[in-house]
């Protein structure tokens, strides 16, 4: 029997070499659609139709389950830092599409279409790194900045001279401490563009600083296609299966699961125990027998079922022979199960408090951050009035300047007409001035005209007096002209001469009439400074 045994486990492990060996790296990727992931993936978990991403993946897991942390390592490639996962299915939902967390569904993973060594976020702090995975529709871009941070329950933080060890799992920092970590780390930006896809990813640390924060060398690990689902991580060699993906089939026909469970009847994830091999492998068959369009494939799983389904009578066989030490294991895994009970129960304890925590600290967060929107609109108020006021001196200074610049044309119209006033006086006083000298010189003029009328009223007068003279002389003559002719008559003597008053009679009618004209001069002259 046992001989049978032994030939039966060696066969089988030479069929499974011959099956799992991977074929070098081809030029040209095999195209598939979404209907590979819910046909590869139904034996493993249920498929569910979810409101915002639509078709999702719930793995049959247990309640501990954390993507990218549970039942795995990483590995450095030439892609960056790569997630091996332990799992048969770890080639597609830890590097196709991304995972989310709801409270009733738990984790679940929505399929993507573009391959990456994995879509998670990295950060260092204080001697750690730290991961966790990208939700749908976030970015990588996004995923740098500091704000992100889905939850600090999902983020895996180890110390880097644990960060590539095969069982990292087991020294993950207590989740007490997420928050902290978080608060005091920074985001790691490292990229690898892949020019063969056109696709862009989150490499993780850089190697070199990895051997320098763990003091050792970093062995590489290449990775080569795979032509079936499936992966294997030996010899320094990771074999999996990673053609290019498209959503809907070949035909433009959307692809669908084969069997949708309605989320009312998916567990939550605290009554969630891993489903034993047996029933995934009997599920199995009847997802084969559901589609029998795609043979190559449901042949492919029958070989790997039926290799499984001898292992696994080969391990029964060898129970039965040793029943004794089953049930030993039976109690000790009891024990070791009640012992996971308290700790998961002590780490429900703890994710609620850290829970409550957060709660606390994002409602202080709420409120510093409407205090700062407060005190931002405070400050915009504050701000507009400060420019109300700029804007009110500033027409105040241009209502000023113009006040000013009037003043100024004020003060030189009031300097120009006291200019205008100073001439007119000087005018004024230039004309007073002439005006008296005209005054002066017509009373100069006027008293001389008044001496010379005067003196010609003189002259007339003493021409007068001398006509008058004359009139007594000639009446006088005229009076003597008898006693003349009488004495005429009597012999006189000869000296006696005749006076030459007919030369004198002629003079005076000159003299008289030469006043004449000076008289009317003076009498113009009088008529001339009356009217001025």
């Amino acid at each position: 029997m046992k001989s049978t045994i032994k030939v039966l486990l060696l066969s089988l492990t030479l069929f499974l070499c011959v099956v799992i060996t991977p074929k070098p790296a081809s030029a040209q990727h095999a195209r598939v659609s979404f209907q590979l992931f819910y046909d590869q993936l139904s034996p493993y978990g249920e498929w569910v139709n979810h409101s915002n991403y639509g078709y999702v993946w719930i793995p049959d897991v247990g309640s501990d389950f954390v993507p990218y942390s549970t039942d795995g390592h990483w590995i450095s490639t030439n892609y960056g830092w790569t997630w091996a996962s332990d799992y048969d299915w770890g080639w597609a939902p830890f590097h196709y599409g991304r995972w989310d967390y709801d409270n009733d569904l738990g984790w679940f993973w929505a399929p993507g279409t573009d391959w990456g060594p994995a879509w998670v976020s990295w950060r260092r702090s204080n001697g750690y790194y730290g991961w966790e995975p990208l939700s749908p529709g976030i970015s990588i871009g996004l995923s740098f900045g500091q704000g992100y941070n889905r939850d600090n329950d999902h983020w895996n933080y180890v110390r880097y001279r644990d960060f590539d060890r095969p069982d990292v799992s087991r020294y993950y920092a207590s989740p007490t401490y997420n928050s902290w970590l978080f608060r005091n780390s920074t985001a790691i930006r490292n990229t690898y563009v892949d020019r063969s896809r056109n696709v862009t990813y989150v490499s993780g640390p850089n190697r070199s600083e990895v051997q320098k924060y763990m003091g050792r060398k970093v062995n590489p690990v290449s990775i080569r296609e795979n032509s079936r689902p499936g992966q294997n991580l030996s010899k320094g060699q990771l074999a999996i299966y990673r053609p290019l993906v498209q959503r809907n089939n070949a035909g433009g026909q959307r692809a669908t699961p084969s069997r949708i469970v309605n989320q009312k009847d998916i567990k939550r994830p605290l009554e969630r125990t891993a489903r034993p091999q047996q029933q995934q492998n009997g599920r199995a068959q009847q997802q084969q027998n559901v589609r029998p369009n795609q043979q190559q494939n449901v042949k492919q799983q029958q070989v790997q079922q039926n290799a499984r389904q001898q292992q696994q009578n080969a391990r029964a066989s060898q129970q039965q022979q040793q029943q004794k030490n089953v049930k030993q294991q039976q109690v000790q895994q009891n024990a070791r199960q009640q012992q996971q009970n308290a700790r998961a129960s002590q780490q429900q304890q703890q994710q609620k408090n850290v829970k409550q925590q957060q709660n606390q600290q994002n409602a202080r967060q709420q409120q510093q951050n409407a205090r700062a929107s407060q005190q931002q609109q405070q400050q915009k108020q504050q701000n507009a009035r400060q420019q109300q006021q700029n804007q009110n001196s500033a027409q105040q200074q241009q209502q000023q300047q113009q006040q000013n610049a009037r003043q100024q044309q004020q003060n030189a119209r009031s300097v120009q007409q006291q200019q205008q006033q100073q001439q007119n006086a000087r005018q004024q006083q230039q004309n007073q001035r002439s005006a008296q000298q005209q005054q002066q010189q017509q009373q100069q003029q006027n008293a001389r005209q008044q001496q010379q009328n005067q003196r010609s009223a003189q002259q007339q007068q003493q021409q007068q007096q001398q006509n008058a003279r004359q009139q007594q002389q000639q009446q006088q003559q005229q009076q003597a002209r008898p006693q003349q002719q009488q004495q005429q008559a009597r012999p006189q003597p000869q000296q006696q001469q005749a006076r030459p008053q007919p030369q004198q009679q002629q003079a005076r009618p000159q003299q008289q009439q030469q006043p004449r004209p000076q008289q009317q001069q003076n009498e113009n002259q009088n008529q001339k400074n009356k009217q001025k």
